[in-house]
């Protein structure tokens, strides 16, 4: 499930830029600068491809404590990464004209390799973004479901499409607002999963074992306690520390995606 969520998300957000570009063009009678859309699509993606074989072939280098520091700080970095992406992409207003506008003035200086560049950049970036998520979440839930990250990617290219089909008249607000609880509580889980790993290779301090132990009501090895684990980064007995970095992680985020809210849940 935590695959298909960042797969969804990371490749929705791509094929948004895509899709505005293309649709600019279209509208714009200018089809003779598509071809620079697809190739910096296409480079973008098998750069990031390679990024993220890379990066899946380092991991599997490691054995022992190295490789609890490696998955701790990997957890931990995608954490951050994620959280940064998700706080970036809630502050975005008005992102479909400021993308229009770009392409506009590309063409206007006669600048087209900046067409080529933007998609690019858009396919790089959300390309290794999705690699270390996938390596982090790979590490997290002892599972690779590569079924899942597939329907992820193809899901979201069909929903821009009809999207771009339809002539927008379908919303993103809802999906984008459940999407960003749900890889918010996942980010949290990894940043107190990275710690656990960093316990484990006694790079940080315990303090106390377990905060609580609940397996007896939801195991992690169950079905149910799976998919939490998975997408919520349920853990039956954490210990304090990592009971602490998550919470307050989950709380310092949430405080950036809706400062409003809580500060008028503060005043009440």
């Amino acid at each position: 499930m935590a695959d298909f969520f960042i797969t969804f998300r990371e490749t929705l957000e791509a094929s948004l830029v895509i899709g505005i570009v293309v649709s600019y063009l279209l509208r714009t009678e200018q089809r003779r600068y598509l071809r620079y859309v697809w190739w910096g699509g296409m480079v973008g993606l098998t750069l990031s491809l390679g990024v993220g074989v890379v990066l899946f072939y380092v991991s599997g280098g490691f054995e022992g404590a190295a490789e609890e520091i490696f998955e701790g700080v990997t957890m931990i970095f995608a954490a951050g990464l994620l959280a940064t992406m998700l706080v970036w992409m809630k502050r975005q207003r008005g992102h479909t004209k400021k993308i229009e506008e770009k392409v506009e003035r590309h063409i206007e200086r006669k600048r087209l390799v900046g067409i080529f560049f933007l998609i690019f950049l858009s396919v790089l970036r959300e390309g290794i973004e999705t690699a270390i998520f996938l390596l982090a979440a790979t590490s997290f839930a002892q599972a690779n479901s590569i079924g899942g990250a597939l329907l992820g990617i193809a899901g979201a290219v069909l929903l821009v499409v009809v999207l771009f089909t339809a002539w927008k008249k379908v919303s993103l607000k809802t999906f984008f607002t459940i999407s960003t609880v749900v890889l918010g509580l996942f980010a949290a889980g990894l940043l107190a999963h990275g710690v656990h790993e960093l316990q484990e290779a006694s790079v940080l301090p315990v303090f106390a074992q377990q905060a609580y132990d609940v397996n007896h009501i939801v195991s992690e090895s169950g079905i149910a306690g799976s998919i939490l684990k998975s997408l919520f980064g349920y853990n039956g007995n954490p210990s304090l520390l990592e009971v602490i970095v998550y919470l307050g992680g989950l709380v310092v985020l949430l405080n950036f995606l809706w400062p409003r809210t809580l500060a008028t849940k503060k005043v009440s």
